[in-house]
């Protein structure tokens, strides 16, 4: 499956919030002033789904608009490009603030160049064994995603979940998750958290969960396999790439863990996108729940 499968109805394009827009293009928030933008064409402050060039002192309401005041395109262009970038699986990249020499600096997604785990088959069945005896999860949900690459084994004999964004899916980092008697867990080596995500389910569904940790998005979807589940890679109320799913128009659930960190985030995040909504495990996690009916 490809992101292209995620589009949304057309006029969605209009209701893509400003600031993903100002993302994907390189804008930077600035430091002191939260509605200023820099932007390619200088300047520029939004207030809601309305913004104004300091520069020109025009300005204009909704993305459309926006597209059009920053790559200087007519209407139809602008919406292609909407659709194309924003609409169609395209994820925006946080940035920072100007450098002191006025320049944009962009934050650090990982430490240095991706570096993935090598995969080695011999150390599979491990973590075959240990996903399925230990963690509950059955091998009909497993298989599709080895064979998919999207989750392997490394030489350590860890289980890799891989993080994908964008056409085609390129891998943007991984979870990592030991299966010896210690309890492990780490990212690949430059990893980009805000970039894309650890994901599985039903490509047609409106339903899309959240979950701190790929083993939780598969417990859940195990449970639930009429939904789409998604990893945020740890306790995060606010990834750059969550405003262009919740304009797609999906039914958004914060499944974190049912402790003070998970609900803590929940509410952070419910307060910054309203409609998402709180799904709270009955146990601490997604992966406890599942264990307990067995």
């Amino acid at each position: 499956m490809n992101f292209d499968e995620f589009r949304p109805p057309a006029d969605a394009v209009r209701q893509i919030p400003l600031e993903a827009v100002l993302a994907f293009r390189g804008a930077v928030r600035d430091r002191r002033d939260r509605a200023k933008w820099h932007t390619e064409r200088g300047p520029l402050s939004v207030t809601g789904s309305q913004f104004t060039a300091w520069h020109t002192s025009d300005g204009g309401g909704g993305a459309i608009d926006l597209v059009m005041h920053l790559a200087q395109l007519e209407v139809g262009p602008a919406v292609q490009w909407l659709e194309r970038h924003l609409a169609a699986g395209a994820l925006p990249v946080a940035r920072s603030t100007p450098s002191a020499s006025g320049g944009p600096r962009p934050v650090p997604q990982g430490r240095g160049p991706l570096r993935l785990p090598v995969p080695d088959e011999r150390q599979l069945a491990r973590v075959r064994r240990y996903l399925q005896e230990r963690r509950g999860l059955a091998g009909s949900v497993l298989e599709p995603l080895i064979q998919s690459g999207k989750l392997y084994a490394d030489r350590r004999g860890n289980a890799v979940f891989l993080l994908v964004a964008g056409k085609p899916q390129r891998p943007v980092g991984a979870e990592l998750r030991g299966t010896g008697t210690r309890v492990w867990r780490g990212m690949a080596s430059g990893t980009c958290k805000n970039l894309g995500f650890f994901w599985l389910g039903t490509p047609a569904s409106r339903q899309l969960v959240l979950c701190e940790a790929a083993i939780d998005a598969i417990s859940y979807y195990q449970m639930n396999p009429a939904c789409l589940c998604l990893s945020t890679s740890g306790v995060r109320a606010n990834p750059a790439w969550l405003p262009a799913l919740i304009t797609r128009g999906y039914e958004i659930h914060c499944g974190f863990d049912a402790d003070e960190p998970g609900d803590a985030a929940a509410d952070r995040m419910i307060t910054l996108h309203s409609t998402v909504r709180r799904l709270r495990p009955s146990a601490h996690d997604w992966n406890d729940v599942l264990t307990s009916r067995r």
